[in-house]
């Protein structure tokens, strides 16, 4: 990903995987995941509900785990993970968590 691009972070991604159901939706080109990691990146957690959304600000403060979550369809989420250390970025569907 271009620095220019995550000049914008609120936080380091570390390395950044998809699951196998994720893989699959981008080779059938059903997903562009880019946008929906940029968005996890500066912040923007999706649909998330408010007590989600304060704990991953408190989070970017205390070092816990961040999660976000896209609606692709109206039956398919994409679910965005980073580990509390930072080390990994996961995109994932929930039902591969």
């Amino acid at each position: 990903m271009a620095l220019a691009t995550l000049s914008h972070a609120r936080f380091n991604p570390g390395q950044v995987v998809m699951t196998q159901g994720v893989n699959d939706l981008v080779q059938r080109g059903v997903i562009n995941p880019r946008q929906y990691l940029l968005r996890h990146l500066r912040g923007d957690w999706g649909d998330l509900c408010e007590e989600d959304r304060a704990t991953n600000e408190a989070a970017l403060t205390h070092g816990d785990r961040l999660m976000s979550s896209y609606p692709i369809t109206a039956t398919l989420k994409l679910w965005i993970i980073t580990e509390c250390d930072r080390s990994v970025t996961t995109l994932l569907l929930p039902d591969e968590y």
